[in-house]
């Protein structure tokens, strides 16, 4: 997973893998098929935990705080000392070929689905009156996920957490008031 996140699924080699996992070629064929597979459930684990998109949508108290929660796990995230800089949802495959076009779209997938669970919470906030009622719910959730992404590429320039922190704080000051 980490070499992935570092390097991304096209750079990452299949020497490389092998050597990080202590395994042969045919281990990792005969365990996810090929390098598309492994990479898959190294996105699998990257997203598993007690602490996913999903969990922190799903407890938070608000629309509100659910976006405010992803963006302060997201600047953890991205600046752990024990992982590479940045989201490996964002970076992994943003340049590369068609050939992976495939991987691209699952991952693709996966930040769709995160930015329609926002959007969910978001049109139930708006339902309970955390916000006025024209809010725009599927424009507010993009913010929020273009907000995550710039604060992936960020922390790969080498931000440091607070800077990313006040960007944040700074996003979320575009959140809509109490209706």
């Amino acid at each position: 997973m980490l070499l992935f996140w570092r390097h991304g699924y096209e750079a990452t080699s299949l020497s490389e893998l092998t050597a990080a996992m202590g395994v042969r070629p045919p281990s990792i064929y005969a365990a996810f098929g090929d390098k598309k597979g492994l990479f898959l459930a190294a996105v699998d684990r990257y997203l598993s935990g007690p602490v996913t998109p999903e969990t922190i949508i799903a407890g938070a108290c608000s629309a509100r705080a659910a976006a405010l929660a992803l963006l302060d796990a997201s600047v953890i995230g991205f600046t752990g000392k024990q992982t590479p800089p940045g989201c490996l949802l964002a970076s992994a495959t943003i340049s590369c070929s068609a050939e992976a076009a495939d991987v691209q779209r699952a991952l693709t997938a996966i930040r769709q689905r995160i930015e329609a669970q926002l959007r969910e919470r978001i049109l139930h906030g708006m339902d309970a009156g955390e916000m006025p009622p024209e809010t725009d719910a599927d424009a507010l959730a993009g913010h929020v996920m273009a907000v995550i992404q710039g604060l992936s590429t960020l922390a790969r320039d080498g931000a440091a957490r607070d800077k990313l922190q006040r960007i944040a704080a700074s996003a979320m000051r575009a959140w809509p008031e109490p209706a």
